[in-house]
């Protein structure tokens, strides 16, 4: 893949260590970050719309569809046709999970005779990067938040819960499974992820930047991302670019919210959280 800017922010593998226990501890601020949304749900609903089209949105690690349903609703109120995964619980890659996934994809994809653009949480977020590089021609872009998808590692504080409910570690993940998640999906992609982050660590939410691809930083929790104001704002622009026009969030002439920015590309490569 084509290096860029970012690709000095990934330390080497062996380097990351996950969030601190005080970051964890401090997740608790995901519930004053839905409060914050829906105080100022009326001013979002401001924010422009794009053309409609279908969204499919993927909840995190343990999550359900109803961790989705303030973004659904929110989505919904700019115009696009939101839709569930329905899929139950995210109890990580087991049975045909993957089948059903592509089933879905196929059916909002057909419903609407559009390509769909796929939002992830977390580990909703690696499956959207899997599917958009096996369904291409049915995905219109990728958009993931906290989403640990730069390499094999165990820079996290859900590890142990994983690998008890998949009873898979995850250095024995197969290596075709890990190229479908790492390699940069061929449509327009976006990681929004957080350095205060208690569940991942950032770095391994960061994507090597290309035309099609980039980074974005906002300011909050791993549990609160799915509506956190700054991350609907964002979420809210990227959908908007045209298809085939798609250009990067920091772009001359656009004015972001406080709190939005691009991480310094002088950081040290093995900044922590």
């Amino acid at each position: 893949m084509p290096s860029g800017p970012h690709e000095k922010l990934r330390p080497r593998e062996e380097e990351i260590p996950p969030p601190s226990k005080l970051l964890l501890l401090l997740e608790g601020r995901a519930a004053g970050e839905l409060v914050t949304t829906l105080a100022l749900r009326p001013l979002l609903r401001r924010l422009r719309g794009g053309d409609g089209h279908p969204v499919l949105l993927l909840p995190g690690f343990l999550a359900s569809d109803l961790s989705t349903r303030p973004l659904r609703r929110f989505l919904r109120d700019l115009g696009y046709h939101a839709h569930r995964w329905e899929l139950g619980r995210n109890l990580g890659p087991q049975g045909d999970l993957e089948e059903k996934m592509s089933s879905r994809l196929a059916e909002v994809h057909e419903k609407h005779g559009r390509r769909v653009s796929l939002v992830g949480w977390s580990l909703g977020g690696v499956y959207a990067r899997a599917l958009a590089n096996r369904y291409t021609e049915l995905v219109r872009s990728v958009i993931t938040l906290g989403s640990p998808f730069a390499r094999d590692t165990k820079a996290n504080n859900s590890v142990r819960l994983f690998e008890l409910i998949t009873k898979k570690r995850l250095d024995e993940i197969e290596p075709e499974r890990l190229a479908a998640v790492r390699t940069t999906p061929p449509v327009p992609t976006t990681s929004i992820f957080s350095r205060s982050d208690g569940v991942t660590a950032w770095q391994t939410s960061i994507e090597t930047e290309s035309p099609l691809t980039e980074n974005v930083e906002v300011s909050g929790s791993h549990l609160g991302l799915g509506f956190n104001p700054l991350v609907l704002y964002v979420i809210a622009d990227r959908l908007m670019q045209p298809e085939g026009e798609w250009q990067p969030f920091f772009r001359p002439g656009v004015v972001h919210f406080p709190g939005v920015r691009r991480p310094p590309e002088a950081e040290s490569p093995t900044g922590g959280s």
